[in-house]
């Protein structure tokens, strides 16, 4: 990461586009209008609450984040997006019944000027939805090419200066990478052959990147996780991240497990079981979607526990996780697990936590963090993967060849000493041997 000379300042309205206008979307997009009015608190985002301490503790100085780095104001945001439902956002909202009416009410008719733009959906990738509200086209390249006009007039039309995309939209089947995600050769003939390997989020991924917008994938999809899109991100010095919003189970694992292996306390075993009502919870009943959101969330446990450095306390571990969707329980997620632990001479111990979690209340931050900082790295001239922002993912992106970091704790120390290191702050290392020397 080359340190920038300046950094631009964020002149101008931000268009905030998210491919997906579901219940996280919808509950991301109402919480900021209700936020920015001081109708409700932006809890849970720390662009908006979180502090960064500056220079060494007897100083005392931890101004907000918002304060240290030029990022863009809530009133600065304009949403738009795309849905493969007609749906405008209040409706969108009301369907999603995430929050209450006395909150989706108070900005109502801001939220109804929130009209999706048609998706570019293909059944195939996400099996237990039927759109009706979608583009039509003869190629792949040819929707590209469709989503890069809606970028284009959402900007004209709001007067929007810049713009991010955020992926809020459902999981894709499993996919891996295969040679048509090789190189951007590869890639482009690849949409023109309309090559199946290319899923619906990767043909906005890469319109969005060659209109010069930051991505960010919320879902366990390849969207930019593949050659191809990290060289394009590179060539266009566009910032990429990924993959897969850190809300529930997961964020729990990765508090958790740090302490464990901390202490030096073994794990024999780790069951998890999630049980969820809402639309995300009908497309992961499919096993194909399902195969994607596993492998995300079983990834976290081996990166932190290191078996193959502590093989007497993890080289056993028996990791299953288990997504069941239960109607009745909507929006309001259930995330079970049981932990089998062993301390001192082996003896065993069992942890047990039932995290009764609403989905989209704990991703709905995350998506305006995500959209103010990738906003922000694009104007401080980063580009391709923004490892600093792994803090919000449950898979996060690393450089080829590089091990991820999933431990909750060190990725928020990656990502305030990358703001200190932009700003040309000294970077934190906790070490205060000056106090003591």
């Amino acid at each position: 990461m080359k340190k920038p000379n300046s950094i631009k300042p964020a002149d101008g309205k931000l268009a905030v586009l998210l491919p997906g206008l579901g219940a996280v979307a919808t509950t991301a997009i109402a919480g900021t209008m209700l936020a920015r009015r001081g109708l409700a608190p932006p809890v849970g985002s720390l662009t908006q609450m979180g502090t960064i301490r500056l220079g060494p503790r007897k100083t005392a100085r931890s101004p907000k984040i918002s304060e240290v780095i030029p990022l863009a104001t809530m009133n600065d945001v304009v949403f738009g997006g795309w849905d493969i439902f007609p749906e405008n956002g209040y409706e969108a909202a009301l369907d999603a019944d995430v929050l209450e009416r006395r909150h989706l009410d108070a900005v109502k008719e801001e939220l109804e000027g929130v009209r999706p733009m048609k998706a570019v959906f293909d059944p195939a990738y996400v099996k237990r939805l039927n759109g009706t509200h979608v583009k039509n086209g003869k190629t792949k390249a040819d929707l590209v090419e469709q989503v890069r006009q809606d970028i284009r007039e959402f900007k004209k039309q709001n007067d929007a200066t810049r713009a991010v995309a955020v992926w809020c939209g459902s999981t894709e089947v499993y996919l891996e990478p295969t040679a048509v995600h090789e190189s951007i050769k590869s890639f482009e003939k690849g949409l023109f052959d309309n090559d199946p390997q290319i899923a619906s989020s990767q043909i906005y991924a890469w319109a969005c990147m060659l209109e010069d917008v930051p991505f960010a994938n919320g879902a366990p999809n390849l969207t930019v996780d593949f050659p191809a899109a990290w060289e394009l991100a590179r060539e266009r010095h566009v910032p990429i991240a990924g993959k897969d919003f850190k809300t529930g189970q997961t964020l729990m694992k990765t508090v958790l497990a740090p302490g464990l292996k901390a202490r030096m306390l073994g794990v024999k075993g780790w069951f998890s079981t999630n049980i969820l009502g809402n639309r995300d919870g009908e497309v992961l009943d499919d096993p194909g979607s399902f195969k994607s959101k596993e492998v995300s969330k079983l990834g976290s446990l081996e990166t932190i526990f290191q078996p193959h450095l502590y093989p007497e306390l993890y080289g056993d571990i028996f990791h299953k996780v288990r997504i069941e969707y239960y109607p009745p329980r909507g929006d309001a997620k259930e995330g079970w697990d049981n932990i089998d632990i062993f301390g001192w001479l082996g003896y065993p111990m069992q942890i047990k936590i039932d995290f009764l979690c609403r989905d989209s209340i704990l991703a709905a931050p995350i998506v305006l963090d995500l959209a103010l900082f990738m906003d922000f790295a694009q104007r401080a001239g980063l580009r391709g993967t923004q490892e600093w922002l792994s803090f919000y993912f449950k898979s996060p992106m690393a450089a080829p060849g590089l091990t991820p970091e999933h431990d909750l704790f060190i990725q928020q120390k990656k990502l305030k000493n990358t703001i200190r290191y932009l700003v040309g702050e000294e970077l934190i290392t906790h070490l205060g041997a000056e106090y003591y020397d």
